[in-house]
């Protein structure tokens, strides 16, 4: 068996992956908090560990579960439920479908178990009720906290020790915790907000509280791969394998950490107060899911990625391209061809291949023709037939006239200046949006497809 390398988090290189049960594989990978619409950085997350699912199923013949939660309790909920005066149901159902919709859109498919933790309430309080028994929490005022000096190996995900957690991160200020850095299992709830009886009172479980309960149930004390993004490594995940490591007596929570790199838009941060966050359902609408989701796997998913119009537009004239050699059915891929996505989910060297497989198939190989259309298939593009893919671009058609004829003039300029490579560009770049144009006797013309 050829086998898949991952950069581990919690020892800071790539690792052979080696799984603690060859028949039973497990993959853990946080969820939206479902308050507001998905963002494209929500997006690459999806996009990342479906890809490692993916993988993952060929490798081990589909002995895999792949559990990725949904947070439908969180303060951050609470606040949206009172911003927008609506019930917290509400917007907890409403922002679910939204993500549903969004990774049907993006052609993800759906994990093995997909928990929210709101029905997982009771295992929530065994686990806190354990970790007091056990001497690593303790309850102050209906509040249970956690208390981070009993484990030894804090900070071993992060690489920082206390101290320097403490100067470089924000810390919920209380006076009921022993230590600043003490975390909460457990707090009270208002009279208004979500809450359920517990020993310490009616209240609700604390967030890094959730995944652990969660994971242990559906994957067991010791998981083979635990991800998310590279915002979650502190507090979430740190707090997470303290919590189980303490409540199971196990060394490793999960035995390899996997996290994906942040999106920018324009080169900046994506935040409310720039008002540059991009929903995943505004940039499906723009582009179309598979244009997304090829952009999203354009780097590798441990560095940032930059959204902006050129990389989409880019991304479109290649799909464009590539369903020039669409066929519905494909044969399947032999591990050897996908050597390079195993060498650490290595998507660019694999799109590379792909298009390699495009310039051979073009030249009439059969072989690469069926291997092009699989390799693009493996990694969940291609959802749509030849078919489909035209009637969805006559829907997208989100261009005026004025923009085409603009565009037709920038190329005419980059060709007077023997720029052929920004002229092709801007080409491709109107055929992705289902422009045809002609030049004839020095004049050009374009039309709808």
């Amino acid at each position: 068996m050829s086998n898949l390398q991952l950069t581990n988090s919690l020892t800071r290189k790539k690792e052979i992956f080696k799984p603690n049960n060859l028949k039973k594989i497990s993959l853990y990978a946080c969820g939206p908090t479902v308050y507001d619409k998905p963002h494209v950085g929500n997006a690459r997350t999806l996009v990342v560990f479906d890809v490692l699912f993916r993988v993952l199923k060929v490798l081990y013949n589909s002995n895999v579960t792949y559990v990725r939660n949904i947070t439908d309790v969180d303060d951050k909920i609470i606040e949206a439920s009172q911003k927008n005066n609506k019930d917290i149901d509400e917007i907890t159902k409403d922002v679910i479908k939204i993500f549903h919709e969004n990774c049907k859109s993006l052609n993800c498919l759906k994990p093995t178990v997909e928990p929210k933790a709101t029905e997982h309430i009771n295992e929530m309080i065994e686990m806190t009720l354990s970790l007091i028994k056990k001497g690593f929490a303790y309850e102050n005022k209906n509040h249970v906290y956690f208390a981070v000096n009993t484990f030894k190996d804090y900070g071993k995900l992060s690489n920082k020790n206390l101290d320097e957690l403490k100067s470089g991160n924000r810390i919920e200020i209380s006076d009921l915790k022993k230590n600043p850095m003490d975390f909460v299992l457990w707090k009270p709830s208002k009279e208004k907000d979500p809450g359920w009886k517990s020993p310490w009172g009616r209240g609700r479980p604390g967030w890094h509280l959730e995944c652990s309960a969660m994971s242990e149930k559906y994957l067991g004390k010791n998981l083979d791969i635990h991800g998310g993004g590279l915002d979650l490594i502190f507090p979430h995940h740190e707090n997470e394998i303290a919590q189980s490591c303490c409540n199971n007596n196990t060394k490793n929570f999960a035995n390899y950490w996997v996290h994906n790199g942040f999106v920018t838009i324009n080169k900046e941060k994506m935040s409310k107060s720039l008002g540059n966050i991009i929903s995943i359902t505004d940039a499906v609408k723009k582009y179309s899911g598979q244009v997304v989701r090829l952009a999203l796997l354009s780097a590798h998913y441990s560095q940032p990625l930059d959204w902006n119009d050129k990389l989409l537009s880019s991304q479109r004239a290649t799909i464009e391209k590539w369903y020039q050699l669409y066929e519905k059915s494909s044969e399947e891929i032999s591990l050897k061809e996908i050597d390079i996505l195993l060498d650490d989910l290595n998507t660019p060297g694999f799109i590379a291949k792909i298009h390699e497989f495009f310039t051979n198939a073009n030249k009439g190989d059969e072989k690469s023709k069926k291997l092009f259309n699989s390799a693009c298939k493996l990694i969940g593009l291609f959802d749509l037939t030849k078919k489909e893919w035209e009637e969805l671009k006559k829907v997208n058609k989100n261009i005026s006239d004025d923009f085409i004829e603009k565009k037709i003039k920038e190329r005419s300029i980059a060709k007077q200046k023997g720029d052929y490579k920004l002229a092709d560009r801007i080409r491709d770049e109107l055929v992705s949006n289902g422009v045809i144009i002609e030049d004839k006797k020095g004049k050009t013309t374009w039309k709808f497809k």
